[in-house]
């Protein structure tokens, strides 16, 4: 993660508590309550047809419960899970290998599917729609092509970017979902069902402290909830309440708008060296010392979610909200309030 970040939503390595903390069924997964409910449908349709349900696309932010779902919908299916990663498929032996050891009715799950290589994607093609898969064999004027059936199975993709998928591979997905950041009431159930699977006496008020820091995301939450946990037994009589929650989390400068040092410290060059805008990613990039694609894809949208930070044409614009969380007060120079109006 980058960093160390505590509040970072990738995956990493999950750890066996974190699997044990994960939903089976629809009955347990919390939140996202749209998407469930046409799940259900749609799963409960494909059962009464005696049919595989059609692909599926889950997209969204990291921590909000792709990989969770993938696995709800193959045990509410009834069928088998087969899981990987767009860049654990390098060859088209890869895939095949995959595919044609699926059974019936099977759940493939590509997580990271937008960076699958051409060459793979190509051949899920035929495999998505046709159910076959064709292989040529041999080199030149001798080459042979091999049509290979495949048994009807479903595959689930997820990303986090979603511009990123070509046209060709979004449009072959029939059932396309987009998972929405939590909302604080929500995460407080996460954390309630969280804090009893692993035996944490958590009141009402800790809980809601937890889940306001979490930056509307189930798996920060958990985590948060389990190093809470630790000052917890440390510092007090092990039950989490608001004031252990505050210490702990300002111990692990986590802050009262779930911002974290990378985030204050973005905030802050943009504030400081720039007026609050607008200026350029790769400005920011080079100032902070951090990646482009990092700022854009781990820190921006949560800063733009909480309304601390604006992507406008001329660059990035820092807002009202995040002089006032900084303590600073902002520029008397009307360039900023017109860029406002403007945009």
């Amino acid at each position: 993660m980058p960093g160390g970040r505590i509040v970072d939503p990738a995956a990493g390595a999950e750890s066996p508590v974190d699997l044990s903390l994960r939903p089976k069924r629809f009955a347990e997964f919390i939140g996202q309550a749209a998407i469930v409910s046409n799940l259900r449908t749609y799963i409960d349709a494909a059962i009464g047809r005696g049919e595989p349900l059609d692909h599926v696309l889950l997209s969204g932010p990291p921590g909000l419960g792709k990989t969770t779902l993938a696995h709800i919908i193959a045990n509410e299916m009834g069928v088998g899970i087969r899981t990987t990663s767009g860049p654990a498929i390098e060859r088209k032996g890869d895939i095949a290998a995959i595919l044609t050891a699926l059974e019936p009715g099977d759940v493939l799950f590509i997580d990271e599917i937008h960076r699958l290589t051409r060459v793979v994607e190509e051949l899920l093609y035929s495999a998505m729609e046709d159910f076959a898969l064709d292989i040529i064999l041999g080199q030149g004027p001798s080459a042979k092509s091999i049509r290979l059936t495949l048994p009807r199975f479903t595959l689930v993709g997820a990303t986090t970017r979603t511009g990123l998928l070509t046209s060709p591979l979004r449009d072959r997905f029939g059932v396309p979902l987009r998972l929405e950041y939590y909302g604080t009431e929500e995460l407080k159930e996460v954390i309630r069902r969280s804090s009893d699977a692993l035996s944490i006496p958590v009141d009402e008020a800790g809980a809601g402290e937890i889940a306001r820091r979490s930056r509307g995301t189930p798996r920060i939450a958990n985590r948060l909830l389990r190093r809470v946990r630790d000052f917890a037994q440390v510092t007090g009589d092990g039950t989490v309440t608001r004031e252990v929650a505050d210490y702990a989390l300002l111990r692990m400068e986590v802050d009262r708008e779930g911002l974290d040092v990378m985030d204050r410290k973005i905030l802050r060059v943009l504030l400081e060296k720039f007026g609050g805008g607008p200026v350029g990613v790769e400005t920011i990039s080079a100032s902070v010392s951090e990646e482009r694609d990092t700022i854009e894809d781990v820190y921006e949208p949560f800063l733009i979610q909480r309304g601390f930070l604006k992507r406008t044409p001329r660059g990035r614009v820092a807002t009202p909200a995040a002089w006032k969380h900084l303590g600073m007060a902002p520029p008397k120079a009307s360039s900023q309030e017109e860029l406002f109006r403007e945009t």
